[in-house]
């Protein structure tokens, strides 16, 4: 029999698939347990439900399922480019924000070509990198954040892409606009700097910086972004970039055609000028972001502080066990071995009663 894996491209063959939280269904049938008393706060979503201007927009979008979506998105990225005072040639949209992320690694990077990364950074940048035969460049975290003069001191002459999260995923940890200013104007012009801010939303006033303000003295900047978080949409897959218009145009020379579909753009147009939806996202998160931090420190455990939806908390012991004693209890987390981090679970922040739920359980694994 052929070995379809031996004639893979090279860095697919080294590579091993996303692995999603674990869905509420799949542990219910595994478990043989009622679906209705199964929390997940394994994938960062949002708890609310998405918002009701989302629903009445899609409700109004089902009419004309059997026309393709408008290929280039205009509405939402026009209301984008107002919002953000760029131009509509600056924006590229996404099948999520992962999908920017490939897009990226399609245009810009080849075998002979790397990406620079920090440890504990979200999986898909080394799955983008590898799988077009690149080569990712993995710099040591700092304090499990990331280490912008490491990152800048492994650029070579063969880096393309420059991949950081602002905060970052799993372990929510950020920058300030200190050192973001001081890391770009180091970073050389031939390389393009993605900054991931999937989750800036969460932060209020001067907390992060802002990537955007950024754009004007930076043309190899480009800031991803996704409405899977603080709006709601995480089913949807709706992500955008904005970059300089000529990113932009090169992108879009890889995107696939239609790669947003309609329900999504709608949905998308809606969640984002609802700006009502947004502050109560923001007002739960704290509020359960200080619920789990107390919890926490009632069980005398040690956590990583986070400007996310989601905090990293450390067992000081191996993970997994408790992950599958968690799950016994209808119970989903996330385990984070996988980035480097065998001790800790993420959480992500749910309803009051849901973080509650989650405390009870996991004072009582702890305790058996």
């Amino acid at each position: 029999m052929t070995d379809f894996l031996a004639l893979a491209q090279p860095g697919v063959q080294k590579l091993s698939p996303y692995v999603p939280g674990k869905p509420v269904d799949e542990l219910a049938r595994e478990l043989d347990l009622d679906p209705a008393t199964i929390i997940k706060l394994a994938s960062n979503e949002n708890p609310l439900g998405p918002s009701r201007k989302a629903l009445e927009a899609i409700q109004r979008e089902l009419a004309e399922l059997t026309r393709y979506p408008d290929g280039n998105g205009f509405a939402l990225k026009d209301r984008l480019a107002r919002r953000y005072g760029v131009t509509v040639g600056q924006v590229t949209l996404g099948n999520g924000s992962n999908d920017i992320l490939e897009l990226v690694a399609r245009a810009y990077l080849a075998p002979g070509l790397n990406a620079v990364f920090s440890e504990h950074a979200f999986a898909v940048y080394p799955i983008a990198t590898q799988a077009v035969g690149a080569q990712g460049k993995v710099v040591p975290a700092k304090n499990h954040a990331h280490d912008l003069d490491g990152m800048l001191a492994a650029i070579d002459a063969n880096t393309r892409v420059l991949f950081i999260a602002n905060p970052n995923n799993p372990t929510g940890t950020w920058f300030g606009p200190k050192a973001l200013g001081d890391f770009l104007a180091k970073v050389p012009a031939h390389v393009l700097v993605v900054l991931d801010e999937a989750y800036i939303e969460y932060a209020e006033g001067e907390e992060l910086p802002d990537g955007l303000d950024y754009l004007s003295g930076h043309s190899n900047l480009l800031v991803s972004r996704t409405f899977s978080k603080a709006y709601g949409l995480a089913a949807l897959r709706v992500g955008y970039a904005i970059s300089s218009a000529q990113i932009a145009d090169v992108l879009n020379r890889v995107r696939q055609p239609f790669n947003v579909n309609s329900l999504a753009l709608a949905a998308a147009c809606a969640a984002f000028d609802d700006a009502e939806y947004l502050a109560e996202s923001r007002r739960l998160n704290e509020t359960g972001m200080a619920q789990l931090e107390a919890g926490f420190r009632t069980l005398g455990l040690s956590w990583i502080p986070s400007k996310a939806n989601f905090i990293a908390v450390d067992l000081a012991r191996e993970s997994m066990p408790v992950y599958q004693a968690l799950l016994r209890e209808g119970v989903i987390v996330r385990p984070v071995a996988n980035y480097g981090m065998p001790t800790y679970l993420r959480i992500s922040i749910g309803l009051l009663d849901e973080n509650a739920r989650f405390l009870e359980a996991l004072t009582k694994v702890l305790g058996a």
